[in-house]
């Protein structure tokens, strides 16, 4: 089992963060903020206290690109969660990405592929 991490998750949809935060405890991991804005995960990054992200894609109508602009920027790993249909720019092409509908196996496999 890989070590235990800290997330930064984003999401807009509370259920969903709601799943993955219950999955994320599942698998041994916390939470160490929860945003559901660029904004918010923003002011986040900026405080730290996490050692890994989630991003889902479409934060409200906003896309979560600046969001992983800063945590590549701090070295700080990060998964895009998408319900599929979207273009991940170049510059994030290496990052894994958890497709919706999530299940603890799909976590767990995205997560074991995290650096």
């Amino acid at each position: 089992m890989p070590e235990p991490r800290t997330f930064l998750i984003a999401e807009d949809e509370a259920l969903i963060a709601m799943l993955l935060e219950d999955f994320l405890d599942l698998l041994g991991h916390s939470i160490g903020h929860m945003v559901s804005s660029v904004t918010d995960g923003l002011d986040a990054i900026s405080k730290g206290g996490f050692d890994a992200a989630i991003l889902d894609v479409n934060l409200a109508r906003d896309k979560c690109w600046p969001l992983a602009d800063a945590l590549k920027a701090k070295g700080v790993p990060y998964i895009f969660a998408t319900g599929g249909g979207d273009t991940i720019p170049p510059a994030h092409a290496d990052a894994p990405t958890l497709v919706k509908p999530y299940t603890t196996a799909s976590l767990e496999a995205v997560l074991a592929k995290l650096g």
